[in-house]
């Protein structure tokens, strides 16, 4: 008996060593696997992870306490019940992800976080300002190759051009700038970026100054990167589809080490394409490895370089014949017609890294410092328009014939921003605070080097050129006849409208009688600033004040060097109170500043200082203020979320033409804007299987103040009254015979607009539609998508400046993608 129960025990134990525990990992909110998720079992070595569907296996016993955690999640502890359970991690926003060192693990359409709008980490739910986000998940699924195709779809968020350029609440994004990562850029304008490595785009609505430096009044458009992630994911994708589109995406990421302190990330993108456009190409490499390293759980280091080369043409839009008798046909030159040569070219290069620092002295003080640097090269070739039609000799228009210029430039550029600030968390009895204060630098050089050659105008019998025709001294001119009218002859050839031309133009018949320098110039902007964020039961309270000093040099460290210096104290007043668990109202105040400079074009109409020896900072800045109230929620038990606003928004100091016949080059800031509005956009999940991204938004953005009397009260250049956006895809459930397959479809729609430069007519408002069609077989690691945009065919222009400068958007177009993750 003894040696009976001796033996029984030695198998119970090994019975009870060989179990297995099993279970799965899950998002709590949306019921999505944690892929990479840590599993422990208290007191003991056993430990794994969960695996590419959120499962783990751990050989132990099947009693104690596992302990299960995730970066962005809550670490949770649970005891064992069965052999196999599932384990709901509740999401969270890191403490060390102040300057977001580390990925985004979730993969859906809502983003429920933002790290740049108040500087700390916080729901979106509890910041009191509207914020429009796409995720890297929404880019996929939708093809959003570049920015222009992510940001449409965020509600009062509207392109301007084929350029890197948008309205955002009615209120022009001036031309140069974008964000990334809460910095200041200098961007290829008239490229657009890739998105491959994009984690989300977010769209700050309103003048959001006091998180950034010098930004615009509608919105920022703050481009946040892919950061590395502690499981391994691997994904390639290679796409084909309308205008000779060829491109191949990477992204590889994961830790370099057991302990997962040290992790990596590289993002690639090669791309070969042409255009609907007549002549255009879009060739673009983007080359961006990462690093994160994180030692403890109170210090974390990040650095990041971004290499992107963009070749190709600087598509100026399709010219139209001018109006007859009064009527303008927008049809009366096909959408592909472009004004420029073959052997136009447009090259931009652009080098940018980025460090930095989280580290926390205690659990209640840390301290953020980042750092970024940037080289940025332009090398340009074009023949564009002067934006006028060719005249005769009598001065009358010739409406099928463009007047032209040839124009050579080259630029370069270097930028620097530093950003750093120190937290601290406090309570007061029933009340907890945020302080933070901290320091703004950003630094743009434009360096010595550059120039623009141009040629215009017309030839004289003397063989000097005139900028301009004069009636008066007609006899003076050379003459061509087009048409059978006789024409003061150009130093550039007419296009002729109705027989366009395409052939290889010879640069050296032309006289080249613009040739600019262009001149060194330095803008410096330095800002120190703090903030409290109150949060007292249902109650939250944002203050922050900045005070912000903008420097143009303009002739920088070269003779003749000027400056000029404003100052802003820029206010921020926020409010935000839960009615219930998942309902917040808010209430917002805050003011925007930009300096006027020579290095940053602010819209509509300062263009002609960036080429000269002059600082436009001589003029009062750009000032605005946002008025805003909304709500955001969280229905169908945190699967959706639902954020709506109404707002005010206006600026003023404008710089616009003086009407000066004697100087007619001359400005003055004399120009104000207001739109108001609604706006409301809706992500998340119907069904586990079923996604949703929507948006809405009405714009009553008017002229307030204008030199020409008959503008003010008019309708903003191009904004439309009425803008609305949808895209959802479906998966077909397991169970189904269409298991394997998957559905997109969306809808855009877009009121009539007012050209820039023209109010002569209107571009017309209308509605596309856009599918994509899934393949994932057997639920594997691959997926073929079908991307069908503008389904119907449709003719329609995104915007328009004059009648020589239509924006055109693409007839029906298809994309096919193979993507392979591992």
């Amino acid at each position: 008996m003894k040696h009976f129960f001796t033996t029984l025990f030695i198998l119970s134990s090994f019975y009870l060593q060989a179990q297995s525990i099993t279970g799965a990992v899950i998002d709590a909110q949306n019921g999505a696997p944690v892929v990479g998720a840590t599993v422990k079992l208290l007191d003991t070595d056993k430990g794994t992870t969960t695996d590419t569907a959120g499962k783990f296996a751990l050989n132990a016993p099947t009693t104690g306490t596992l302990q299960v955690s995730f970066v962005g999640f809550k670490t949770t502890t649970v005891p064992v019940r069965d052999r196999f359970f599932t384990v709901e991690l509740v999401p969270e926003t890191a403490e060390l992800q102040t300057v977001e060192v580390v990925g985004r693990v979730a993969r859906d359409y809502n983003s429920e976080y933002s790290f740049s709008a108040t500087k700390i980490a916080a729901l979106n739910k509890d910041i009191p300002q509207s914020i429009g986000t796409v995720t890297k998940e929404l880019m996929a699924d939708r093809q959003a190759f570049q920015l222009a195709d992510a940001v449409k779809i965020v509600s009062g968020v509207t392109p301007s051009s084929f350029y890197n350029q948008y309205a955002i609440r009615g209120i022009s994004q001036n031309e140069e700038g974008q964000i990334i990562n809460g910095m200041r850029t200098r961007q290829y304008y008239f490229l657009q970026p890739l998105t491959t490595n994009i984690e989300r785009v977010e769209v700050l609505k309103g003048p959001a100054s006091a998180s950034f430096s010098s930004v615009d009044p509608g919105g920022s458009i703050n481009l946040v990167t892919k950061k590395p992630l502690a499981v391994d994911r691997k994904e390639v994708s290679l796409s084909a589809g309308s205008f000779s589109t060829i491109r191949g995406t990477l992204d590889f990421t994961g830790p370099l080490n057991t302990g997962k302190t040290l992790l990596y990330r590289v993002n690639g993108a090669y791309q070969e394409a042409r255009s609907y456009r007549d002549l255009v190409r879009n060739n673009a490499l983007l080359v961006s490895p990462s690093f994160s390293y994180i030692p403890s759980q109170k210090t974390a280091l990040n650095a990041e370089l971004i290499l992107s080369q963009s070749s190709g043409n600087l598509d100026r839009g399709q010219p139209i014949f001018g109006a007859v008798a009064g009527v303008t046909d927008l049809n009366s030159t096909p959408i592909s017609l472009n004004l420029g040569a073959s052997n136009d070219f447009f090259t931009a290069k652009e080098l940018l890294i980025t460090g930095s620092l989280a580290h926390k002295f205690t659990d209640r003080i840390s301290v953020n410092v980042s750092y970024m640097k940037q080289t940025w090269t332009e090398d340009l070739q074009e023949h564009r328009t002067t934006n006028a039609f060719a005249v005769d000799l009598t001065g009358k228009p010739v409406t099928s014939l463009a007047a032209m210029q040839f124009v050579q430039r080259k630029q370069f550029w270097n930028i620097d921003n530093l950003n750093a600030y120190l937290t601290v968390n406090v309570n007061t009895g029933a009340a907890t605070h945020d302080l933070l204060v901290g320091y703004d630098l950003s630094d743009w050089q434009k360096r010595k080097g550059g120039g623009q050659n141009s040629a215009r105008g017309f030839l004289l019998k003397d063989g000097s050129v005139a900028n301009s025709f004069v009636l008066a001294n007609a006899a003076s001119y050379q003459t061509s006849t087009a048409g059978g009218v006789v024409l003061p002859r150009p130093n550039v050839n007419y296009f002729d409208l109705a027989n366009p031309s395409y052939t290889i133009r010879n640069v050296n018949d032309y006289v080249l009688n613009a040739r600019t320098p262009l001149p060194a110039a330095l803008t410096t902007t330095h800002a120190i600033y703090a903030q409290e964020q109150l949060r007292w039961n249902k109650l939250r309270l944002l203050l922050g004040l900045r005070y912000e000093s903008f420097q143009d040099i303009t002739n920088y460290q070269s003779p003749g060097e000027s400056s000029f210096t404003k100052t802003a104290l820029l206010p921020r007043v926020g409010l935000t109170y839960s009615l219930g668990p998942n309902l917040n109202v808010y209430g917002t105040y805050l003011e925007g500043f930009q300096g006027q400079s020579n290095t940053v074009t602010l819209l509509p109409n300062t263009g002609g200082f960036y080429n000269t020896a002059k600082s436009a900072n001589l003029f009062e800045p750009l000032r605005s203020d946002l008025k805003e109230i909304g709500a955001k929620a969280q229905l169908f038990g945190g699967r959706m979320s639902l954020n709506a606003a109404v707002y005010e928004i206006n600026q003023r100091n404008l710089l616009l033409n003086a009407n000066l016949p004697a100087f007619p080059d001359s400005l003055v800031t004399r120009g104000a804007e207001r739109s108001r509005g609604f706006e409301m956009d809706v992500a998340g999940y119907l069904m586990p299987n079923w996604q949703l991204n929507t948006s809405y938004s009405y714009i009553d953005a008017v002229i307030v103040t204008d030199n020409d009397a008959a503008l003010v009260g008019a309708q903003k250049q191009n904004t439309p009254v009425h803008s609305g956006n949808l895209w959802t895809r479906y998966n077909f459930p397991s169970n189904s015979a269409l298991s394997d397959l998957g559905i997109g479809l969306g809808f855009q729609y877009s009121g009539s607009k007012i050209p820039w430069f023209s109010r002569a007519f209107d571009v017309p408002a209308y509605t596309l539609v856009d599918m994509a069609l899934y393949y994932t077989p057997a639920k594997s690691n691959v997926q073929v998508a079908l991307n069908i945009n503008n389904l119907a065919n449709r003719t329609y222009w995104l915007g328009a400046q004059n009648y020589l400068r239509l924006f055109p958007g693409a007839p029906r177009n298809m994309m096919l993608t193979l993507t392979y993750r591992f």
